[in-house]
């Protein structure tokens, strides 16, 4: 990643968080190799599972981890044609027998950076406690965590770790949620995302090593917003979420951002524009679902001043995207789940420039430490049968 002239040095408290961003096309290359050196075990186990029409698939995880889920479940549901639920374990420690309602075989998928959240353990407890019948696929960062440990010898639980360097020290998730992410996707995708590490990789890369980027979003950032708006459609909303809450974390909140779908905005949050805000649209690449992201881009383009709507896509943009339209290089015809991955660098690199931009370091935003990095003061309660 370069660094555009005027702008504050990169290490400027943002060293973690550059080099997060900056690696991770080779940890998906990395999490490609230890998916396919793992795919014998890793099929023995789910096979099975994913052969029972009664199964339900859970996806959970809290805060980034959680919008991993929601970026991929409406893929796999598809894939596999069984029931995929995304359940934030926020959603299911406060509420087990809400969730978990349904006491049908259950797949529960945990993704976790550090293993370490109150909730991440709680959550396959709960899980255990409420359902007759629960495995577990535990996707994390840290082979030392507790959410790891535990279930590293349980027989009806697989630990799938990634890259040691995938346990991001900056403050926000960047390269823990793209590989926990991608992972997720191969294992479970199986064959149909074959090769698409490598295009994923590819299209980073151009997008952390161009010149042009670094001014196309030192433009936008330049602009001083005081709003962000982000939207998507299908796996693109979970990509959205977690642009959103990317601004919000490494901006210490003085940058409000919010996301929604490119149908769903007109219902209300359209509310959040004025004059000083700006939109990034994410393009799907199915053909019927572009054409709503289309509109909506076009509509945003009609309600605020020139320059604060960005489309971020794979295809051909339209003559009125001009230069506010980002490109992922080589990714036609990719699914948007996959898509996601290289789109969310963009978002990155935007959370990334509003920080330094309002003087803050990126690495530790809260410096008083009312938000952390492994979240704290949680209590857990016993849930009585």
């Amino acid at each position: 990643m370069t660094t555009p002239s005027g702008t504050p040095s990169l290490d400027d408290g943002a060293a973690h968080t550059v080099r997060e961003i900056a690696q991770q096309p080779a940890l998906w290359r990395e999490v490609d190799r230890i998916v396919a050196a793992s795919r014998e075990s890793l099929d023995a186990f789910l096979r099975p599972l994913v052969a029972r029409g009664d199964l339900r698939v859970v996806l959970t995880g809290a805060g980034t981890s959680a919008f991993a889920g929601q970026v991929l479940q409406p893929a796999l549901a598809r894939r596999l044609g069984r029931r995929v639920d995304a359940v934030p374990t926020t959603d299911l420690v406060a509420d087990p027998r809400g969730c978990l309602a349904e006491d049908v075989p259950t797949l529960l998928v945990s993704f976790a950076r550090s293993g370490d959240s109150p909730e991440s353990v709680a959550a396959t407890a709960l899980a255990d406690q409420v359902l007759s019948e629960v495995h577990h696929l535990v996707i994390t960062c840290n082979e030392q965590g507790r959410l790891a440990r535990e279930h590293a010898e349980l027989p009806k639980s697989r630990v799938l770790l990634m890259p040691a360097a995938s346990n991001d020290r900056g403050f926000a998730m960047t390269s823990s949620f793209t590989c926990m992410t991608l992972a997720a996707l191969l294992a479970l995708g199986g064959s149909a995302y074959d090769g698409v590490a490598e295009r994923l990789a590819g299209a980073a890369e151009s997008i952390c090593e161009s010149d042009a980027v670094d001014r196309t979003v030192g433009a936008l950032v330049a602009r001083a917003p005081e709003r962000i708006v982000f939207l998507g459609s299908g796996p693109l909303k979970g990509l959205a979420e977690e642009s959103a809450l990317k601004v919000l974390e490494l901006t210490g909140g003085r940058l409000m951002a919010v996301s929604e779908s490119s149908l769903g905005f007109r219902h209300g949050p359209k509310a959040v524009l004025d004059d000083r805000s700006v939109a990034v649209v994410y393009m799907s690449n199915d053909p019927y679902t572009r054409k709503y992201d289309q509109d909506i881009s076009a509509e945003l383009r009609g309600n605020l001043p020139a320059g604060s709507v960005v489309t971020v896509s794979a295809g051909p943009g339209t003559e009125a995207d001009g230069d506010d339209a980002w490109p992922l290089p080589g990714l036609d015809g990719v699914e948007d789940v996959a898509l996601a991955l290289s789109a969310v660098v963009y978002a990155q690199l935007i959370a990334l420039r509003a920080a330094q931009a309002r003087g803050l370091r990126a690495d530790n935003p809260f410096p008083s430490g009312e938000v952390n990095r492994v979240v704290q003061g949680v209590t857990l309660h016993s849930l009585h049968n």
